[in-house]
């Protein structure tokens, strides 16, 4: 079994998605996405319903489920501090439906905000959370009048889905976790099985621990300077453009 993700075994979730085909029968993949699908048709009826994409492997799962079930319009929300790869990526793997929200981070932004640079405690990366995906979540729920919208947040993560799946915060918004029981196996069968396509991420360094999202929100490094090592090995050109505003960038170029 591959741990809780807070564990960070990067090792763990690659052999697993290596072999997941003899971890995880189709069979029980096939009655879990039966039964899944029937509980967001049940659940959703009456209602106008979205769901949120990051391109990850739990948001194709959720993205799979909820075609299943008839609900195509989604949501990506991005920054101006992706990795091109993964911009690439989304563009060619597009969900029918999609609309595409940039809350607008750049590299003026993060001059501005480092301390956001490679959140290392939990405070900073659910700042991050915050001022990215629930202000980008938002939007498309007000716009859209929608009455739930579905995420891929699962208890295997340590993830909080409230009362039978269900949170509503302050201000009215109703998130939904469809996929909350799911364990990481069944997740990564479901990809499997349905040749879902998965990002690039998961071959860059701790792909498998980070996910998607921006680069700058690189999480749990020990230090700015892993986070620019494993940045440069991603994507070159980022930490170039990035030396020319912050100064850890600049030396972590002129120490190779």
């Amino acid at each position: 079994m591959i741990p809780k993700k807070q564990v960070k075994d990067n090792e763990a979730f690659k052999s697993a998605w290596q072999g997941i085909g003899d971890l995880i029968p189709r069979e029980r993949v096939d009655a879990l996405v039966e039964q899944t699908v029937e509980e967001i048709k049940a659940f959703s009826m009456g209602k106008t319903v979205g769901y949120g994409w990051s391109g990850g492997k739990d948001s194709q799962a959720l993205r799979g489920v909820m075609e299943a079930a008839g609900v195509n319009q989604c949501v990506l929300v991005r920054t101006d501090l992706e990795f091109p790869a993964f911009i690439q990526w989304m563009k060619e793997n597009t969900p029918t439906g999609l609309q595409v929200i940039n809350t607008g981070q750049d590299l003026p932004w993060l001059v501005k905000n480092l301390a956001m640079l490679f959140p290392r405690d939990a405070k900073l990366v659910a700042k991050w959370y915050r001022v990215v995906q629930h202000r980008g979540q938002e939007r498309f729920f007000k716009e859209q009048g929608l009455d739930l919208l579905a995420l891929g947040r699962r208890h295997a993560d340590g993830n909080y889905t409230g009362k039978d799946g269900v949170y509503i915060n302050a201000r009215g918004i109703t998130r939904w976790s469809p996929i909350r029981h799911w364990t990481h196996e069944e997740v990564l069968a479901f990809c499997h099985y349905q040749d879902m396509p998965l990002p690039p991420i998961y071959d860059w360094p701790r792909g498998w621990i980070v996910g998607t999202g921006p680069w700058a929100a690189r999480t749990y490094t020990e230090d700015d300077e892993q986070g620019w090592s494993e940045t440069y090995i991603i994507d070159p050109s980022v930490v170039e453009g990035a030396a020319e505003h912050i100064p850890s960038a600049r030396e972590f170029l002129d120490n190779l």
